[in-house]
């Protein structure tokens, strides 16, 4: 039977607090330094690995962890999850985002319907549509192809698609299979929008609306402002644009789109990627082929999450030492850190993955906690931002976790050797260089150049970004949430934190406004 207790009522917590600490700075040196990166490292699916061994943990921690895993019945909850229970208590919905990608155990029916085959219609559709598009079957009006697709969403219908985009554009460049341009509007600031249509052919684009309620007012902002520099060329609007949203929506079936494809209440918009959501602009963008790799490796890390043994199970272990890092050892932040460029807006999905996720002060029940939650989510692709916050990593007064990845092959396959070596050989030499010198730190009698070390960090290495390596990282970090979300006991699939500034913003807009918020609108003229 599965129970949902707080942290702090757990007997191993108690007993994590009690483990005497590990101090990086001994135990990542020499010989000792050299097993832990031999040895604690887990394989992951695609050939990605994650690599702990500079996180501050070892054998009798990681053993009370294990403890603290079963207590929490993580594996279960996990089952429970794919099997189509009401996790999501705040809204009472299920959580299927897992089923976009596979199907990871029993049938799940809702609402009467079986919903990986849902799931895998409209893929079937978008994949279907995708085709016509790049064969010129569907066409604009003088009969020409589009060559440029736009996803106009906000939150997770813009940050994920967009990352995911970007990490894979170089590769299918590359390797010819760029079929269309891709941008994003997701700000309701007009300049947002102005600058991509400024940048595009908008005769030859097709646009995508993603809104799942069909009522976001940033959303339909935006697509107001593209219809209408649709007309201002003499376009059809109704000829370049395509839905993605419910079944039940008012823009469901309108006649303003050439195509609507669905989703449902049981993905989050942060957890979308690998639904429609991510999936008609990945398939416009670069063919149905690619996404459905990409959703292969997403499929296969999913399996690793089954694995009941937490240290065999990477996104569990990650999970669990993130948690012993924030309520044991009292760390607030972590810092997510690609050694790559085409994962340069990774991190920014992260952020929104993991603090709208677990950024919670109440637990599943709605009771407060008393402990802390989700960590503040931050980071930058290396070597960049060596130049950037590293100085306060290293040598601030907070101590910041790191979560390192990095690949030893890059995408274009373009480097030259300079000064002995490649500027790929240059990356990596860099992303193994940080993580020894946060862990070690370097002894000086001038205060200004002395090193504590003792910064945690650990890495997922693989040998290339690509669609199945992405999938795999993408599937990684979402269940490495998830699993948090269950020790911490919070609902980690709604997210009420985003709602009052919307209502307040709708008073402003409608002047029903008074005292400092009257005051701050006057300050904008509105």
């Amino acid at each position: 039977m599965i129970t949902w207790e707080n942290l702090d009522k757990l007997k191993a917590f108690q007993e994590l607090k009690a483990v005497k600490a590990v101090r990086l700075q001994e135990v990542m040196s020499g010989d000792n330094g050299a097993a832990r990166v031999r040895n604690y490292t887990v394989p992951m699916a695609e050939g990605l690995s994650y690599n702990y061994a500079a996180k501050a943990v070892d054998d009798d921690i990681l053993k009370v962890l294990v403890r603290l895993a079963e207590e929490a019945q993580l594996h279960e909850k996990f089952e429970d999850l794919y099997n189509g229970a009401v996790i999501n208590t705040g809204e009472k919905r299920l959580v299927l985002h897992h089923l976009t990608r596979g199907q990871l155990g029993e049938e799940v029916i809702a609402d009467g319907v079986n919903k990986r085959a849902f799931y895998v219609k409209q893929q079937e559709r978008i994949a279907d549509f995708a085709n016509k598009v790049h064969n010129g079957e569907i066409s604009n009006a003088a009969g020409e192809k589009f060559t440029t697709v736009v996803q106009i969403g906000i939150g997770g219908s813009d940050l994920g698609p967009r990352a995911m985009y970007l990490a894979l554009e170089n590769w299918a460049r590359t390797k010819g299979l760029l079929k269309m341009d891709a941008r994003f509007i997701s700000n309701v600031d007009p300049d947002d929008a102005a600058a991509v249509l400024r940048s595009i052919d908008v005769a030859h684009s097709l646009f995508i609306l993603v809104s799942k309620s069909g009522t976001t007012l940033e959303t339909l902002t935006n697509q107001t402002f593209v219809m209408n520099a649709l007309k201002a060329q003499g376009l059809d609007p109704a000829k370049h644009m395509i839905a993605v949203t419910s079944e039940t929506s008012p823009i469901a079936t309108s006649d303003e789109y050439l195509a609507a494809f669905y989703m449902d209440d049981y993905i989050g918009g942060r957890y979308s990627s690998t639904s429609a959501v991510g999936g008609a602009v990945l398939s416009l963008a670069f063919g149905p082929e690619v996404f459905a790799e990409f959703l292969e490796g997403a499929a296969a890390e999913d399996q690793t999450a089954k694995e009941q043994d937490p240290l065999k199970n990477p996104a569990m272990l990650d999970a669990l030492i993130g948690v012993y890092e924030r309520n044991v050892l009292g760390y607030e932040s972590t810092a997510i850190l690609p050694y790559s460029q085409a994962l340069n807006r990774f991190p920014a999905h992260l952020q929104q993955l993991d603090m709208e996720s677990n950024g919670k002060s109440v637990n599943r029940f709605g009771e407060p906690v008393d402990y802390p939650t989700g960590p503040v989510i931050f980071g930058e692709p290396g070597t960049n931002g060596q130049h950037s916050f590293y100085q306060l990593l290293h040598q601030g007064k907070n101590i910041v976790p790191l979560q390192f990845v990095g690949f030893r092959q890059n995408q274009i396959g373009m480097d030259d050797t300079i000064q002995g070596s490649t500027s790929q050989q240059k990356l990596c030499a860099n992303v193994a260089a940080q993580i020894v010198a946060f862990a070690l730190g370097k002894h000086d009698e001038n205060r200004n150049k002395n090193f504590e070390g003792g910064r945690p960090s650990s890495i997922i290495i693989g040998d290339q970004v690509n669609p199945r390596t992405l999938g795999a990282l993408l599937a990684h970090f979402e269940n490495k949430v998830m699993f948090q979300g269950f020790v911490w006991n919070v609902n980690s699939f709604d997210q009420e934190g985003v709602q009052l500034g919307k209502v307040l913003a709708k008073r402003v807009l409608a002047h029903e406004t008074d005292g400092a918020l009257k005051v701050y609108s006057d300050l904008f003229n509105i």
